[in-house]
């Protein structure tokens, strides 16, 4: 099981650390709640997370150039 567990936590895409990080939480209460939700909604938010493993893993490319005034076109 520990091997199991490592390998995922390694190969993740890191939305859960990401989300911890930016909400002060612990990560495992995140990752709890993506699964308890998925049984209830029956797999709705491992779609979501997906979509935000993709913007996450992308974000440097979907980033905006910073504009200092709204006239720098």
């Amino acid at each position: 099981m520990r091997k199991i567990s490592s390998f995922f936590e390694k190969h993740a895409f890191g939305v859960c650390e990401w989300w911890g990080e930016k909400l002060q939480l612990k990560i495992s209460r995140i990752r709890l709640f993506f699964i308890y939700t998925s049984f209830l909604t029956f797999g709705s938010p491992i779609i979501i997370y997906l979509i935000m493993a993709f913007i996450l893993e992308h974000k440097e490319y979907l980033k905006l150039s910073k504009r200092k005034t709204i006239w720098d076109i």
